[in-house]
């Protein structure tokens, strides 16, 4: 069933740019009112005064904390009276082999990327099942599919996808509908950010066996994104080959399906590990300053 989005209020975490922010303004722009959450306030507010004050409060809230995303929801019930949707889509990327990664980086991957979405769920349930509302999960294609130098992402995205399972039957008899949404490589800040600081990763990207090596427009996973929600939808497939693959995880996962990315590893793996070494960071340099200050403001040159 696919019901109107006019009036209902949705929560967006990682809204400040990216498929947060093109989300909002594509559910904004079919009337409804929206709560996005954020580390970087001026990106957040820049995306706020697009959708319009009126219908857009902009909250500085770490998906890590979980008093920092019950005082978002709070804020957002208090301004716009109600909850109908919560979109858990705040997520990083972490670079490197298991043997080399930092492990400090390593960790905020699965707290953000999973940890995350517990503190978002935890803290949007209550006003959800007042509503009979929707909670949707962005997960990844990554959770079907494993790439080397990515153990975190995968094993974070894979993680994002059992807890929306599980988190579906607890709250199915309470009228809370439950989705899932994966994505193959969308041309996002994340995406990009990590093309421009390693070769090696554009690299893997068109290593890997087709489809899994397209690249898909933001405008195409927010059309999905944006169906999904109307029609409260257990899975979000963008692009829809992306089914495909999770139905046929396993044997993209077997010994015959790794043969295609198995041979570029001896040369990739190492040379992501040396570029990743260079840059003396693991994640993107808007991760990191985020990290160290929740306030910071980084140039996004996307």
């Amino acid at each position: 069933m696919t019901a109107s989005l006019a009036g209902q209020v949705v929560l967006i975490t990682g809204g400040a740019r990216g498929i947060g922010a093109e989300t909002a303004k594509a559910l904004a722009d079919r009337g409804a009112k929206l709560v996005l959450t954020d580390l970087d306030r001026a990106a957040l507010d820049q995306t706020a005064a697009a959708i319009g004050e009126d219908r857009c409060l902009a909250v500085v809230a770490d998906v890590c904390d979980l008093p920092s995303m019950e005082d978002a929801v709070a804020a957002g019930v208090q301004r716009f009276g109600r909850l109908d949707v919560a979109v858990a889509n705040a997520g990083i990327a972490s670079y490197g082999s298991v043997l080399h990664t930092d492990p400090a980086a390593f960790k905020r991957v699965l707290d953000i990327n999973v940890l995350g979405v517990f503190h978002t769920a935890r803290a949007a349930l209550p006003a959800l099942v007042e509503s009979k509302g929707y909670f949707l999960v962005v997960s990844s294609l990554a959770a079907f599919a494993a790439a080397p130098g990515l153990a975190a992402y995968n094993a974070s995205k894979a993680g994002a996808e059992h807890f929306a399972n599980a988190l579906r039957l607890e709250v199915h008899h309470q009228g809370v509908a439950v989705g899932c949404a994966h994505m193959s490589w969308i041309d996002t800040p994340l995406v990009r950010d990590a093309k421009k600081d390693l070769s090696s990763f554009a690299e893997l990207i068109k290593k890997l066996p087709y489809p899994l090596s397209r690249t898909t427009s933001v405008d195409a996973c927010v059309k999905a994104f944006v169906r999904g929600i109307e029609s409260r939808s257990r899975h979000v497939y963008c692009p829809g080959w992306v089914r495909a693959v999770g139905l046929n995880r396993n044997v993209v996962n077997s010994a015959a399906g790794s043969r295609a990315t198995l041979p570029h590893v001896p040369e990739l793996l190492p040379k992501m590990d040396a570029e990743v070494a260079a840059l003396g960071r693991a994640t993107s340099a808007r991760n990191v300053a985020n990290a160290a200050d929740p306030a910071a403001v980084v140039d996004p040159k996307e």
